[in-house]
């Protein structure tokens, strides 16, 4: 438990992350607790570094005295040869987001699949979730698949450029969810799949601004699908854009990047932070003004029941 006389130093570790909007998000919350929270970016294309060279970065934090890290692409996976111990529902997932430092160990959890579980549940209540196409298997994807069969999906179609990670994360999660139909397709058979589905998510960078698009042709879509997006930068991308006008119901990547923050603030500090004010600090920095949908407070990953830039966390 946190205490008020105890400073935090914590990082985030990814390609391509200056401009995330993540360090923002917990320093303010945390100067609104009266915490002493210095949070920066670790960007793995300014100091010329690899994805797999996330195992020296948290080795050294550690000697500096970091207390914990934020993991994002292309790390998410890689962290996990790395760690002392790893939350259970993170290795489930097989991927880490969030790295707590704790007597000089390293302990793994995994913050984007509560993350949008809880944004998902506020910003799309009471849509059907029985047959969902997702695009992306990466470590995003992951915990974006792991939280929709949670939800409750019986039926998953996981599309990915990289089909062979694609179909092991399918059979992984086959394994653990056997009431559940979940396979890997091609983007040539998703079509069909969409047709069918009850919604349709984005776990993948395309429809960030240097990756402009959609991951799929938006002429598939229904006014009767739901759509979830998991770019935050920018919120508004080419596919929440055309599944709004079609008369969608629409989840933006900000409900995501909030929950997995405010999660993460929770583990690190042990101070239940104030999600709806996170929410509305977000709103601010995309510019997008007060106009904000509060989400219910959510305690840290494990006690109940978010490429190339943090904009696809």
């Amino acid at each position: 438990m946190s205490t008020r006389n105890e400073s935090y130093l914590v990082g985030l570790i990814g390609d391509g992350i200056t401009q995330s909007l993540t360090p923002p998000m917990h320093e303010v919350e945390a100067d609104r607790h009266g915490l002493r929270y210095l949070y920066r970016p670790v960007d793995l294309g300014v100091i010329g570094r690899p994805g797999t060279s996330v195992g020296d970065l948290l080795r050294a934090g550690r000697d500096l005295g970091f207390n914990a890290f934020n993991i994002t692409h292309p790390c998410k996976q890689l962290v996990l040869e790395h760690l002392d111990e790893i939350d259970p529902r993170a290795e489930a997932i097989q991927a880490v987001n969030t790295v707590l430092i704790r007597e000089g160990k390293f302990i793994g959890y995994n913050t984007d699949c509560s993350g949008f579980t809880t944004g998902f549940g506020h910003g799309l209540p009471g849509v059907t979730v029985g047959s969902v196409v997702q695009f992306g298997s990466g470590g995003a994807g992951s915990a974006v698949a792991e939280a929709l069969l949670s939800l409750g999906a019986q039926r998953l179609c996981l599309v990915d450029v990289d089909v062979a990670r694609a179909a092991e994360r399918a059979s992984e999660l086959a394994a653990r969810y056997p009431d559940a139909v979940v396979e890997a397709v091609t983007a040539e058979r998703a079509t069909e799949h969409i047709a069918a589905a009850d919604g349709v998510v984005n776990a993948t960078p395309v429809g960030m601004h240097h990756h402009p698009g959609t991951p799929f042709d938006v002429g598939l879509l229904r006014p009767e699908h739901w759509v979830a997006d998991v770019i935050y930068l920018p919120l508004e991308t080419p596919l929440v854009r055309a599944a709004r006008a079609l008369g969608c119901s629409v989840l933006d990547g900000g409900h995501m990047a909030v929950g997995q923050a405010v999660d993460a603030f929770a583990l690190i500090t042990g101070v239940a932070p104030d999600s709806a004010r996170m929410r509305r600090h977000f709103l601010e920095l995309t510019g997008q003004g007060d106009d904000a949908v509060t989400i219910p407070a959510s305690a840290p990953e494990g006690e109940r029941n978010h490429e190339k830039q943090e904009g696809v966390l």
